[in-house]
């Protein structure tokens, strides 16, 4: 079966669905029973950039498709749905097969806001495709009650356990010591955690929060100029994959207070890496991070998440139990090889409903 893989391109790319698609190019479960492409249908860029590549690279979709048996397209919220909606109405209209993998965060709050002409495309393309792949079992249920889907189905992201296995050996010097993977912004609850870091180094002078990722990078740096804090915020801006590793390895813990979240691979990272997790009680974090291997709170409450702040650095047992929890957990549970195997149960599914019709 010849599968292509649609979504936006992972070297000129940032974000979970371009880490998604990666993995699944050098996936030897997946490449072995199967022969797929990877298809580029975004980049990042000002806004005529990425319009006028999306238009180019749909023009180009149409040259290639139809020798493809199934599409897996990568969808987020706003213009990557109706986007990917013309892929979807070119690859019905040939008779093929496709699944629809939502990664969008704020997927549903998205679909609230539209006008009711706009909900019917989206219907459209969720309905029509063979299945829809959610992140986690709550997604699942959230989007068959907000679209009545019948043909939902749960794909939890994975990671890749042996390459953060190094930045498990961390030493008692990293004890203080914090690490943001990804965008930031509002959203990620990134200024909450500037302010509780303010809050917390009143307690512990010496901690160290380092902010690795793209977004609102300089609006940040000038907050925490401001407030006086830049020898205990580091804003590295994004890191490539190996100087990621060498962050995590110099961390004792991952901090995520997001408000709308699916399930983060900053999360995940952490644990692969042997880092205990402070996140909020958002998307599927619950259904990974437990009081074994993190402390939960609630979006927004900057007390709480100060207080999270200063037990990590004041409890090292705590940590170092969450730690080894973590690396157990994600080895068995979140594995690459896990998601990728479920994903070929999927592909074949597909497989198995075009030989029926």
């Amino acid at each position: 079966m010849r599968i292509l893989v649609i979504g936006p391109d992972t070297d000129r790319s940032k974000g979970g669905m371009a880490t998604a698609i990666q993995d699944i190019r050098y996936s030897r479960i997946l490449n072995d029973r199967f022969d797929v492409d990877i298809f580029a249908s975004y980049i990042d860029g000002s806004l005529p950039v990425r319009f006028l590549y999306s238009i180019y690279a749909y023009l180009r979709f149409l040259t290639i498709y139809k020798k493809y048996d199934l599409f897996h397209l990568h969808t987020a919220s706003y213009g990557s749905t109706f986007r990917k909606y013309w892929y979807l109405k070119a690859i019905k209209k040939a008779g093929k097969k496709a699944i629809v993998h939502i990664h969008g965060a704020k997927y549903l709050a998205f679909y609230e806001q539209l006008s009711g002409r706009k909900k019917q495309t989206v219907l459209r393309y969720l309905k029509g495709a063979e299945l829809v792949l959610a992140l986690s079992k709550d997604w699942k249920d959230k989007f068959d009650a907000a679209f009545g889907l019948e043909n939902c189905r749960v794909l939890e992201n994975g990671i890749d356990t042996e390459m953060y296995a190094p930045a498990a050996a961390a030493g008692p010097e990293t004890a203080h010591s914090f690490a943001v993977l990804g965008r930031l912004g509002q959203r990620k609850g990134t200024y909450d955690l500037v302010d509780a870091v303010e809050a917390a180094v009143k307690k512990v002078p010496d901690l160290i929060c380092c902010l690795a990722g793209d977004g609102e990078v300089e609006k940040v740096k000038g907050i925490v100029r401001g407030k006086g804090l830049e020898r205990n915020i580091i804003v590295s801006g994004w890191l490539g994959q190996e100087e990621k590793v060498r962050l995590l390895k110099k961390v004792s813990t991952v901090v995520l207070p997001s408000y709308h979240e699916g399930l983060p691979m900053s999360v995940l990272e952490g644990m692969a890496a042997g880092k205990a997790v402070i996140s909020t009680t958002v998307g599927a974090i619950p259904e990974v991070i437990g009081k074994e291997n993190g402390i939960l709170i609630e979006a927004g409450d900057i007390n709480a998440l100060t207080e999270a702040l200063v037990r990590c650095c004041e409890d090292r047992k705590m940590v170092e139990d969450m730690a080894a929890e973590n690396r157990k957990k994600i080895c068995g549970q979140f594995s690459l090889e896990r998601m990728h195997g479920r994903l070929a149960e999927y592909y074949e599914e597909c497989e198995k409903q075009a030989n029926v019709r």
